[in-house]
């Protein structure tokens, strides 16, 4: 993508040329505005008088490879240390861990699932086997046994000893193809529970709509097999990712606030949801307390649950995980750790960054940034997506605009 190349070429100048770095994006980013030049990943430049001024900024920065992204450009607490873990996994979405340590990452557009293979146990990718290809939004990854699960828009497939067949994949076995097929937020993040459970959204076919069956708009949940499928939680518009709290075996998850509203609300939700039958609200109510325009007479609010957190207007929340290792300091263990794609259609760009919250009885009692800097005022360069949390306590971060998998470590001062 252009936007991308630009952004690597002036991330790699920041490192020896900061006020440059800063004339540049200052620049790039009056011209753009002026010219209305998209800077998202999924959008495309594409009216002719844009071509000039692409043309010159590549003239002088021509495409970096993933090792030159602009690290030093992410700001950490004190003690903690961003890397390269992955390259080769374009447009990284959610991931899971295989029982012999495989790294499965699955894709959007580009249609791919992955399996990253760490060989020599350095923490470095050795290895990006693609397991599948031209599929239809495979976002979701889920392990369980020897068998790898991943979404599709209206089906989920299993891949049975996959660990051992990476080169080679088995035929797929088809868990279910009984989801609903429409592409505007179809896109499926999986995830086992405690209860052994296979948990799949399906998210609203628009912006805001009442749902066209009771499959929308929901979490739902199924025995591996696909069998005995039933809506665990509704009212949901978008969630990209859910997790459960290790202590209490209770799930958390992320919701996407409507457009068309303005750039400060709806806000992004972080919804908790201790068992089943619970309504969020949508599409009748926003963040639990703004009613919907088109909606929000048919139902008030006081109906709904409300958001543990309101986590920002188009901040895009989507990976969420608690932290279970130890390696991070006291503060950290048992947070919520929230990945921000970021906002595609505010006048001023917000997210992209990682944020944590903080949880007693739960209740969110804290909530502030980890990790922020993938953008400068409106120049994006990338988007965490999904949030992993390996063995040895560091934490791995998906990115589908840069293409790789980071890897965050802590040493003591």
């Amino acid at each position: 993508m252009v936007s991308k190349r630009l952004v690597l070429g002036v991330g790699v100048m920041s490192k020896y040329y900061d006020p440059i770095q800063l004339f540049l994006l200052t620049t790039y980013h009056q011209f753009a505005d002026k010219l209305a030049i998209p800077l998202t990943s999924n959008q495309r430049i594409h009216r002719l008088y844009h071509f000039p001024l692409i043309f010159c900024f590549l003239l002088f920065f021509p495409q970096a490879n993933a090792a030159e992204l602009p690290l030093n450009l992410i700001k950490l607490p004190p003690g903690f240390k961003i890397e390269i873990y992955a390259t080769g996994v374009t447009n990284a979405r959610a991931m899971t861990l295989g029982a012999q340590g495989t790294l499965f990452v699955g894709s959007y557009q580009e249609g791919k699932v992955y399996a990253v293979v760490d060989k020599n146990h350095d923490y470095k990718a050795d290895a990006v086997y693609v397991i599948i290809q031209k599929m239809l939004m495979p976002i979701g990854v889920a392990f369980r046994g020897s068998s790898l699960y991943v979404s599709e828009v209206g089906r989920i497939l299993r891949f049975d000893n996959i660990e051992d067949n990476l080169e080679h994949p088995l035929e797929p076995a088809v868990v279910t193809e009984q989801l609903p097929r429409d592409t505007w937020h179809g896109a499926k993040y999986i995830q086992f529970g405690p209860d052994g459970l296979l948990y799949v959204p399906v998210g609203a076919p628009c912006n805001v709509c009442e749902p066209a069956s009771l499959w929308y708009q929901t979490i739902l949940r199924m025995q591996p097999n696909g069998d005995e499928m039933e809506v665990y939680a509704s009212g949901i518009r978008n969630t990209v990712g859910f997790t459960w709290d290790p202590q209490t075996k209770e799930m958390w998850f992320t919701d996407n606030g409507r457009d068309n509203l303005g750039d400060d609300i709806p806000s992004d939700e972080l919804n908790h949801a201790p068992h089943k039958g619970m309504n969020f609200g949508f599409p009748y109510c926003h963040q639990g307390d703004i009613p919907d325009p088109l909606f929000g007479g048919q139902h008030p609010c006081s109906e709904f649950t409300p958001p543990a957190l309101k986590t920002g207007a188009h901040v895009a929340g989507l990976g969420l995980k608690f932290y279970t290792g130890t390696m991070f300091p006291e503060k950290y263990r048992g947070r919520i750790f929230l990945a921000q794609h970021g906002s595609w259609n505010r006048s001023q760009k917000i997210g992209y960054r990682i944020m944590t919250a903080e949880i007693k009885d739960n209740k969110v009692v804290g909530y502030e940034p980890f990790a922020q800097g993938w953008h400068v005022g409106n120049f994006v360069w990338g988007r965490p997506v999904d949030i992993l949390i390996l063995p040895d306590g560091s934490m791995l971060v998906s990115d589908d605009h840069a293409g790789v998998i980071y890897r965050i470590t802590y040493q003591t001062p």
